[in-house]
């Protein structure tokens, strides 16, 4: 009876805590959640264990709980207002943006200050969509953690505009059918019917939908589709 008595309290505290927690989330704001700076990820690791330790021993006081959430709260708005009003105390709480990469050569100094490895680096700039170091002017990384990418004009991309052409809107591709199964109303919304879908597909020699991995038309009507056994020969091995 006793024991049970414990988990219906432990029960009691995880559903009135959870609306506390969801309440001051949206207080302090988006930043906490996003990009994370060194304090907002510090007062996430301490309301963890504050909540942690109130469902998991009964013995502590729930309202102290309660009211350690909104104080913690309540001082991660300060500190974040603060940091937004007097930028030189914002900077003693936070990373400096370190350059890591400088006209295609890595400071081998910096990565080891900031404790990142080269595959580290390596992996970012393939996030940004550098597979080359040599087309990097500029390589940050900034006090979030993230890399920001300024290419060499040689190497940057060439957009329409550069080029003073005149470019209608392809529009977005819509997945229709994703591993096999048909989204009927993808197709509706796009005013498609399953008929038209079964006729492009025939054009492109597919019978069987179940092939199908992945499938999906842009509002020019043109279809893109992957098979499950489309696999593409990747050589040589990305080494991480």
């Amino acid at each position: 009876m006793e024991f049970l008595k414990e988990l219906m309290l432990i029960f009691g505290r995880i559903v009135t805590i959870i609306p506390l927690l969801l309440v001051v989330t949206l207080v302090m704001g988006r930043r906490a959640i996003g990009e994370l700076p060194v304090f907002d990820f510090l007062v996430v690791l301490v309301l963890g264990s504050v909540v942690g330790a109130d469902i998991a021993d009964p013995n502590v006081e729930h309202i102290h709980t309660a009211i350690a959430i909104v104080l913690i709260a309540f001082l991660q708005r300060i500190i974040a207002k603060s940091a937004i009003s007097f930028r030189r105390f914002g900077k003693l709480i936070t990373f400096d943006p370190t350059v890591v990469i400088k006209d295609g050569q890595i400071s081998r100094t910096n990565i080891k200050k900031i404790r990142y490895s080269l595959d580290n680096i390596l992996q970012m700039l393939r996030e940004n969509g550098v597979f080359d170091i040599t087309h990097v002017h500029l390589g940050i990384i900034e006090s979030n953690g993230k890399l920001t990418v300024y290419k060499h004009p040689a190497n940057d991309i060439v957009t329409v505009n550069d080029l003073g052409i005149e470019k209608n809107l392809d529009g977005i591709a819509y997945p229709v059918v994703i591993e096999g199964k048909v989204y009927r109303k993808v197709l509706t919304d796009l005013h498609l019917t399953e008929e038209w879908l079964n006729k492009e597909l025939e054009k492109k020699g597919i019978k069987d939908i179940n092939r199908i991995f992945l499938a999906s038309v842009n509002e020019r009507n043109e279809m893109y589709v992957s098979l499950y056994d489309s696999n593409p020969v990747i050589k040589p091995d990305v080494i991480h």
